[in-house]
């Protein structure tokens, strides 16, 4: 009967603390060099468990004692002992975070400046990283060329998205993360698509990164990407205006003549096929464009101009020219 009364009491003793007032979180600091009976003791303090001599002598019976983890922990009232001890295992402690979001389009020195702007890592320490930093992990990285036109070697590869990270972390940990997404992204069905196709990750990443600053509506992308791929086919020049805005640097709502003759490999009116590189980074839409372009007979597009930014499309230059007037109303 004693012994019956000793295992009902452990048992009972192990049984999750009801709040009476529903869930509750109880932030728990567990500090170095604790011992068991030290958490015990803790966690009895906070109401997460009945006993600490029971959760004392449980823990050792279970083998955990060892590995039970030090940190700032989230615990849940009527969280069972079991799930109190597995999350000190693991070592699921609360972590010092910010977020940060980098825009579809953005190129890498926008990214660098609004990091650094942040307080999130040193500018030229960052832009150091991005051409010399060893990132071999990714093996999408291998394709690209070590040509000296290119200005950013990462160009196009540090994915726009919200991202949160340690504090502290350091710019080849938030590069790092930036280049995972990329990879989370960048679908195997699209890579054997490119492969069929013949063309490099590299080679899409560069085109998508034109269609995702000449885009603005996502129904777009597809025909536009169209567009560029047949000027590309036909060995016409690219002729993007984006290419110019990465020239000169800063956006300009309206390009000259003069922009047009500056001397680059990225001016796409000068130099036929592709730019050496990316000039943004492109989103989900832009990349999946230039994957699964639209098939038709356009060579041309132009703004609407009538608040929509949508696009006109055309076949010939005198369609163009006549949609282009249209566009400014002068048609």
């Amino acid at each position: 009967m004693a012994g019956g009364a000793a295992a009902y009491y452990v048992y009972q003793q192990l049984q999750p603390v009801s709040s009476g007032e529903g869930t509750a979180v109880k932030q728990v600091n567990v500090p170095s060099g604790s011992s068991v009976r030290d958490i015990g003791q803790l966690l009895e303090q906070e109401g997460l468990i009945r006993d600490a001599t029971v959760f004392s002598y449980y823990v050792g019976v279970k083998g955990m004692g060892s590995r039970l983890q030090a940190g700032e922990y989230r615990f849940e009232t009527g969280a069972t002992i079991d799930q109190l001890i597995s999350k000190m295992v693991s070592g699921d402690v609360i972590m010092d975070t910010v977020r940060f979001t980098i825009p579809e389009g953005w190129n890498v020195e926008q990214i660098a400046d609004s990091l650094a702007k942040e307080g999130l890592v040193d500018k030229q320490a960052f832009l150091r990283e991005v051409n010399e930093g060893d990132f071999s992990q990714f093996p999408f990285l291998a394709n690209i060329p070590e040509v000296e036109e290119r200005k950013y070697r990462l160009e196009g590869y540090l994915f726009p998205e919200t991202y949160e990270v340690k504090k502290g972390a350091t710019e080849r940990e938030i590069i790092t993360r930036m280049l995972s997404q990329f990879e989370k992204e960048f679908k195997p069905e699209w890579r054997e698509e490119l492969q069929r196709r013949q063309m490099s990750i590299d080679e899409a990443v560069t085109l998508a990164s034109i269609v995702e600053r000449e885009v603005v509506v996502d129904k777009e992308r597809p025909i536009v990407a169209g567009v560029f791929f047949n000027r590309l086919r036909d060995e016409w020049l690219l002729e993007s205006c984006a290419t110019i805005q990465f020239i000169l640097g800063k956006q300009r709502d309206r390009i000259l003549l003069e922009d047009l003759k500056v001397e680059s490999p990225y001016n796409t009116y000068l130099h036929p096929g592709l730019p050496p590189g990316p000039i943004a980074s492109p989103g989900r839409a832009s990349l999946q464009a230039v994957v699964q372009p639209e098939q038709h007979d356009y060579y041309f597009f132009v703004t609407k101009k009538d608040g929509t930014s949508e696009h006109y499309f055309s076949r010939t230059y005198e369609e163009h020219l006549a949609r282009d007037a249209k566009s400014r109303g002068s048609w």
